[in-house]
């Protein structure tokens, strides 16, 4: 009885053909998907951007807290208060030059 060497049937084909679609596409989607690893690295540098601004505004409110501090009744810088009216109210003194 001869061996007879027979074809892969047509089956096989197509499993192996849905098996490599399926596979690049979830390869695809791992890399550039919604929640691929670009995606993640896009949102770790907004996040690292972020963080910096929150850094920023933190600093800002310090500073805004220590004026407000300094201004207050239980602590009150004379200067602060003089450079704050002169501002405001744009007076200057007597013995002062003004340069626009």
């Amino acid at each position: 009885m001869p061996h007879r060497r027979t074809r892969p049937t047509f089956g096989v084909l197509i499993f192996f053909a849905v098996a490599l679609s399926l596979s690049a596409y979830f390869t695809f989607a791992a890399v550039q998907g919604d929640y691929g690893l670009f995606r993640r690295a896009e949102i770790t540098q907004a996040a690292h951007e972020l963080q910096g601004e929150l850094d920023l505004l933190h600093e800002e409110v310090a500073h805004m807290e220590n004026l407000t501090h300094r201004l207050s009744d239980e602590y009150l810088d004379l200067d602060l208060l003089d450079q704050q009216a002169r501002d405001i109210l744009g007076m200057v003194r007597a013995d002062e030059i003004v340069v626009n």
